[in-house]
């Protein structure tokens, strides 16, 4: 592999771990507090399984918008799928900034949605260039598929006060 495509993946996973650094200083701040006097939906996991499942999916997530880059010729190539990735990775971030930031599991389930639409543009625009690429992000759709049901159970069994 050449130093250029090395340096362009080191990049892609910098790029997206940071957006997972930016959601765990909010999540960082509640997940000990607040997190854990919330009623929860059954099948909700250990908290442990979080740290390494989200690990896993981002660094999938770089791989797949490296290999998209590499693949789709770089930013000419595969500008449209690029951009909606990084919609999705902003997106990503905001969601830990609404539920755990500002304790707000309504908001932040209107936001999933938003999230979980823009993963599947970018599953979909991935597979077009790369479909390996689209492949590596299906496990993210799945766990932000099942982190909107939990969203919404957790919404659903605590209520919010009237402002």
């Amino acid at each position: 592999m050449s130093r250029n495509l090395l340096v362009a993946l080191a990049a892609f996973v910098a790029l997206t771990f940071s957006a997972a650094g930016i959601g765990s200083t909010f999540t960082a701040r509640s997940v000990r507090t607040w997190y854990l006097t919330l009623r929860k939906p059954a099948g909700n996991p250990p908290a442990s399984y979080f740290g390494p499942v989200w690990t896993a999916l981002y660094f999938l997530m770089a791989v797949a918008a490296w290999n998209v880059w590499r693949v789709g010729d770089g930013w000419a190539g595969a500008s449209p799928a690029i951009t909606i990735f990084l919609i999705q990775l902003a997106l990503n971030a905001a969601w830990s900034a609404i539920f755990f930031g500002m304790r707000s599991p309504g908001l932040a389930l209107v936001e999933i949605i938003l999230l979980w639409a823009a993963i599947l543009a970018s599953v979909i625009l991935f597979w077009r260039i790369s479909t390996f690429s689209g492949a590596l992000l299906v496990p993210y759709l799945s766990w932000v598929t099942y982190a909107a049901y939990l969203n919404a159970g957790i919404w659903r069994l605590n209520p919010q006060p009237d402002p």
